[in-house]
């Protein structure tokens, strides 16, 4: 039998929203048992709190937004990526803002916190959600795919293809006799260059770095452009690696692409309330279609 397992002491972290672009101070608590990931607003009058489940999925445009109409929060997936990846059952999670720090893109920087400390064994079984039927969720239109089948044992695969020659077709795969902390942890979310462009010109990333993303060159650019982006993001010398990619961090794997959003899967699939008896199969799969498959799973097991 599985036990639960919870943090040993707390760990502060601070940083901007991605999206907001808001100063935030967060902290992980160790909690009790079957409290599971518990998102608590300090700034907000009596600290409101909000469960990690699918049916506060408010918004899915670029990130996994949860909100009850008095408690809101921003950029879920990679902090709930990194308790599932390390068999945390239950946590206490308190913001003093709306959105979680994007620190450098990744779940790299709550694992190696915790991870020094080891974790607390609580005395109590590990709750896991045990599916009677498939659950698939198709969009036709993106081609997406999430398929979640019944097994003993868990584990994802993931293939992601964005019709990008520089990206090409990726594929990953992840299961709990994995390391997570070394092979999905570390690997940062990405974006191409024309939608980054997009993105800042209408002030939708107003948290974003070129220190927390791969940036992807899918399209010829102008000398203009990188030193327009050089000076925004005070970074000299910006270019284009002989991959395709902009030179401002180095990638940890080829596939990081892919094992991002292996990340990402991780943990929209968290919103399911537990620790999943499944395996997961994933094709080109974003925020949407991840959170839509966590809410069939909640409407089967409950």
């Amino acid at each position: 039998m599985e036990l639960q397992q919870t943090l040993r002491k707390s760990y502060k972290f601070e940083g901007k929203g991605l999206h907001t672009g808001k100063i935030v101070k967060m902290t992980l608590n160790p909690a009790n048992v079957n409290t599971g990931i518990v998102f608590r607003r300090v700034d907000l009058p009596d600290a409101p709190e909000i469960p990690a489940l699918a049916e506060y999925v408010s918004n899915t445009s670029r990130s996994t937004t949860l909100s009850d109409g008095v408690c809101t929060v921003i950029t879920v997936e990679h902090i709930l990526s990194a308790m599932t990846g390390m068999g945390i059952d239950n946590v206490l999670v308190e913001l003093d803002n709306e959105e979680i720090p994007i620190l450098d893109g990744s779940a790299r920087m709550y694992v190696e916190a915790i991870h020094k400390d080891g974790l607390k064994v609580q005395d109590a079984p590990r709750h896991f959600v045990d599916l009677k039927e498939e659950v698939e969720i198709i969009n036709e239109k993106t081609g997406s795919v999430v398929r979640v089948t019944p097994a003993h044992k868990l584990s994802y695969d993931i293939q992601i293809d964005f019709d990008s020659k520089v990206v090409g077709v990726q594929n990953a795969h992840w299961c709990p006799q994995q390391d997570y902390a070394k092979e999905i942890a570390p690997c940062r979310t990405f974006v191409f260059f024309h939608e980054l462009e997009y993105l800042l010109g209408h002030n939708l990333i107003k948290g974003g770095d070129v220190d927390n993303a791969i940036v992807i060159v899918e399209h010829p650019v102008e000398q203009e452009q990188l030193d327009r982006m050089s000076i925004l993001f005070n970074k000299p010398k910006l270019r284009i690696d002989e991959k395709g990619y902009l030179n401002n961090i180095r990638l940890f794997y080829p596939d990081e692409c892919a094992r991002h959003k292996m990340l990402d899967l991780i943990g929209d699939l968290r919103l399911c309330g537990g620790f999943l008896h499944a395996k997961v199969t994933a094709v080109r799969s974003g925020h949407t279609i991840n959170t839509e498959a966590a809410k069939a799973i909640r409407e089967l097991t409950k």
